[in-house]
């Protein structure tokens, strides 16, 4: 029969992807169903343990005769990670996802970034961010033609003001990331690889890594081309970087990581100790699971509260856990990347698992409770060396114990889901500054909090100002919508960025519609039959002398001042929600709120298209660019509304906002369509039914050549 170990060596190599955990889903205070060490084995990117202790000194021996072995059969080279430059992300322990339309980087009403009130907030919530991914593109790529690259050109000061965005982080130590998706093959083309344009923007506001948006490596020739710029810049994949990656890859996500109630060991900080792993389940409400994985692994843990547009926030017991963590993994990183890891040593009390670390006459454990209860009295016996002394290091203080022979007995407490660290050596070992350090330890856990609940957050609708009301009309530039109380249905792409709420509890997938329904009531007001033209909106200009505050990509299009003469009769684009506003209140008017402009699109029997339930390609823009506002008369919705279908999209007076994003709601789609990946913002014409969430920023980001409006007016 075939020896156990020779099984489990045969089956290591083999390690596949493990699939996402649920975001709910956690184990529980029972046992697995007990196994045998035959029956061990690795999955995906975490090797199982045994469930019986007596089973784990032999598990230790396979994995180190595993590593070995492995090693060995891929001919390992470590040079990458021996090389001081790269030194950094070794302590690279904890990395805020910061998208850039957050409230907290950048303030719209003062147009200044706010880099010191991310890194504050990190510090106060989470112990501080050790690096940050500024994202940018998603969820808003596929609004127009612009790439992914454009994105970080249009960020408020284009490169120069990201540049000094990553200088500040710098100069509080924290490194920065950008983000690369692959996956952007519809958008405008750079003339060059999406390789060279990353290192075009790499060296251009002087980042120091490269995150890999779904992907797990980046090949040779992006490794060099960063190398060409200096050394030390990184790459780190979304997936699990696979073994053979890992010289050329310092760091990777533990994304979805499945965990047993026996904590398991994660393969590649195994193989590679040195390689930093960001533990992250982007939805989830409890992150115990990422956060004791990372624990016992050494590794580091991804803060991502802002997904995409939603609002997806830690409670107060898994930050007061992480800041607990956080000051002792950057203390001990040499322990943490070294050789003399010990995973699964036995402790006292069931439920209590426990790994050891030792280096430079240092024996440091670290423990986690399973338990949704608190675990107190004899934790872990260990071998009482000659001169040592023992310290809690969360608590901060020494550590309580009793000898026993040649074993001390250390004692604790482990809050539900919580963790412990016991550290033994000698006083010298231990540092000049190690009772400062203590005494940083006992603030942190005189803060610590155990609620475990959500406030509720709410996006504010913008209250709209009604207009000077008009008792009729005159002209024929604008048709009245009667009075109407009835039921309306929106529909919402489930993309990442959510709809209406600043958190859905609907998983994200992105092949899925869902559909909101609202009691509406429209008062009776006129709306304009087209959307606002760049002759009108020239008019404007002329009448007023208007200059945005902020002038970057307004009407883009135009040159001298003027709009292209054959686009006289095209809607107007490269405004933004102000610029709209603007022209709006100059002519008596305001912008339509949703309901206003669907109803508007689909009249009484709700139309799904403004002229039918069906999409007909001759009544409305299919083409490559915009056409003139009167180019379909044959695709007015019922009220006599035109070109309410993909010519471009329309803001709506519909605005909301709670503290950390700001969007509006666009509809009617546009003549734009990016292909090739699902990710994209759906393009073309849309049903009027269709609503999409448009994050507000920076008037260079949210000028687009596809986005238009028209107006209405309040009427007696």
């Amino acid at each position: 029969m075939e020896s156990t170990r020779r099984k489990f060596l045969k089956t290591l190599p083999l390690l596949g992807a493990i699939p996402l955990v649920d975001s709910e889903r956690l184990f529980t205070n029972q046992t697995s169903t007990e196994n045998t060490l035959d029956e061990v084995k690795p999955y995906g990117n975490v090797i199982d343990a045994p469930d019986d202790p007596r089973q784990w000194p032999a598990f230790r021996e396979q994995l180190h005769t595993w590593r070995t072995a492995t090693k060995k059969q891929l001919a390992y080279d470590d040079t990458a990670y021996a090389a001081p430059q790269f030194k950094w992300t070794q302590s690279n322990f904890v990395c805020g996802f910061v998208m850039i339309y957050d409230l907290d980087f950048f303030d719209p009403a003062t147009g200044k970034y706010t880099v010191d009130k991310i890194l504050n907030r990190g510090v106060t919530e989470f112990g501080g961010y050790d690096s940050v991914v500024l994202w940018h593109a998603y969820p808003r790529l596929g609004i127009d033609e612009r790439n992914q690259f454009d994105f970080y050109r249009d960020m408020p000061g284009g490169l120069p003001g990201v540049k000094e965005v990553v200088k500040q982080f710098h100069a509080k130590n924290v490194t920065v990331f950008i983000n690369y998706n692959p996956w952007d093959v519809g958008t405008k083309r750079e003339g060059k690889s999406d390789i060279d344009a990353i290192v075009d923007i790499v060296t251009a506001i002087d980042a120091d890594g490269v995150f890999l948006d779904t992907l797990k490596e980046g090949g040779a020739d992006f490794r060099a081309k960063l190398d060409n710029i200096r050394p030390g810049i990184v790459l780190e994949g979304e997936l699990a970087a696979e073994l053979d990656i890992l010289p050329t890859h310092h760091l990777s996500w533990a994304q979805g990581f499945y965990d047993k109630y026996v904590p398991g060991v994660m393969r590649d900080k195994w193989y590679e100790r040195r390689h930093m792993q960001h533990q992250i389940v982007r939805r989830s409400r409890d992150h115990t699971i990422e956060m004791q994985q990372a624990w016992m692994n050494g590794s580091g843990m991804m803060v991502w509260e802002n997904v995409f547009g939603q609002w997806i926030p830690w409670h107060e017991r898994d930050k007061s856990i992480l800041r607990s963590m956080t000051p002792i993994q950057r203390r001990y990183a040499t322990l943490f990347a070294g050789e003399g890891w010990t995973p699964l040593v036995e402790t006292k009390a069931k439920g209590v698992f426990a790994s050891l670390w030792e280096a430079n006459g240092i024996r440091l454990w670290t423990l986690v409770n399973r338990h949704d209860r608190t675990v107190s009295g004899d934790l872990l016996d260990v071998p009482q060396l000659t001169g040592e002394v023992y310290y809690d290091l969360i608590t901060g203080k020494q550590a309580k114990g009793s000898k026993n022979g040649n074993v001390m007995s250390l004692q604790g407490e482990l809050t539900p889901r919580s963790i412990a660290c016991f550290v033994a050596a000698k006083p010298g070992a231990l540092g000049t500054d190690f009772d400062t350090f203590l005494t940083r330890m006992q603030k942190i856990k005189s803060g610590f909090k155990t609620d475990t609940s959500f406030p509720p957050m709410k996006p504010i609708l913008k209250k709209v100002k009604a207009t000077p009301a008009a008792e009729r009309l005159t002209g024929t530039d604008m048709v009245v919508l009667p009075p109407h109380t009835f039921i309306q249905y929106f529909e919402v792409q489930n993309r990442e960025c959510g709809g209406y709420s600043s958190y859905s509890n609907e998983r994200p997938n992105l092949m899925v519609t869902f559909t909101y329904e609202r009691t509406v009531h429209i008062s009776q007001l006129a709306i304009d039959v087209t959307p606002v033209t760049n002759k009108q909106y020239f008019e404007f200009i002329n009448a007023t002398g208007y200059q945005p505050k902020e002038s970057y990509k307004f009407l883009s299009h135009w040159r001298n001042g003027r709009y292209p003469a054959e686009k006289e009769n095209h809607p107007v684009v490269y405004v933004d929600l102000a610029d709209a506003r603007a022209y709006a209140s100059w002519a008596g008017k305001r912008l339509p709120k949703e309901e206003e402009w669907q109803f508007a699109a689909q009249g009484y029997d709700r139309l799904r298209y403004p002229w039918g339930d069906e999409l007909k390609a001759d009544l409305c823009n299919q083409g490559n660019d915009t056409t003139p506002v009167d180019a379909f008369p044959a695709g007015k919705s019922p009220f006599g509304c035109l070109d309410m279908c993909g010519n471009t999209w329309e803001m709506t007076e519909s605005e909301y906002a709670d503290t950390y994003n700001r969007f509006c709601m666009v509809k009617g789609g546009s003549f734009f369509m990016a292909k090739g990946s699902r990710w994209y913002i759906p393009g073309g014409p849309l049903a009027s039914t269709v609503a999409t969430k448009f994050l507000l920023l920076h008037p260079g980001l949210d000028r687009c050549s596809t986005v238009g409006f028209r107006c209405v007016k309040d009427m007696y």
